[in-house]
């Protein structure tokens, strides 16, 4: 399972890049607006050149012919853009136009089997279902990913399953247990996973075991 980074933030990305552990990056308008004065077009960039890989830029049009054109502009302002669009029939119009195009898609806010099954059928790149807003309503978010995977496995459909709404590092290890192929995480999570009291415990003692060799 590769793993992207679910942020806007420049310097979390940079951080991130440096361990080498990153292949992607997804943004949305409400990360993006947390990077307060942040042009979108300049950031998105910027993404691009720290993570050679699928950078997600959303578009924020409600229309087909609104989302297609923002689309092909976002696609232009670097090769490893992807087009993130909602799901709803306006964004399944879009996509199927973008994917006819060779403009790579990714379907966003993805809460059930049957959207993913119509964002593959569109010719989606990626679909991401949203497993924690699942769970923040007593749904199981992780049952949905793993049917999508199954699913798509079944008729061998080639959009991918970017687990997304990740809350916390066990998240991550139940995305990756139900055959996701992405997991988005924010950097609190990323940092979190490489983190273990019995690593830090073990590193200390072989410190001081090193100190007090003579």
């Amino acid at each position: 399972m590769r793993i992207f980074l679910d942020t806007a933030n420049l310097e979390e990305i940079r951080q991130a890049a440096a361990w080498g552990v990153v292949s992607g990056v997804t943004t949305n308008p409400s990360l993006m607006a947390k990077e307060k004065g942040a042009d979108f077009q300049e950031t998105i960039r910027e993404i691009c050149s720290l993570i050679d890989g699928p950078i997600s830029a959303e578009v924020t049009a409600l229309d087909t012919e609104g989302m297609i054109a923002q689309a092909r502009d976002q696609a232009k302002w670097h090769r490893n853009v992807v087009i993130k669009v909602p799901i709803t029939p306006a964004g399944l119009g879009a996509t199927k136009v973008l994917s006819a195009e060779g403009i790579s898609t990714n379907l966003t806010l993805c809460f059930s089997t049957n959207q993913a099954l119509l964002a593959a059928a569109a010719g989606a790149t990626y679909v991401s279902p949203f497993l924690g807003r699942l769970d923040d309503i007593g749904h199981d978010g992780i049952a949905v990913v793993a049917e999508i995977v199954s699913v798509y496995k079944n008729y061998g459909l080639r959009t991918q399953v970017i687990a997304a709404s990740i809350r916390h590092p066990l998240h991550v290890v139940a995305a990756a247990k139900a055959g996701a192929h992405i997991a988005t995480i924010p950097y609190k999570v990323l940092t979190q996973m490489v983190e273990h009291p019995l690593t830090k415990n073990g590193l200390d003692r072989f410190m001081a075991d090193w100190a007090s060799r003579k």
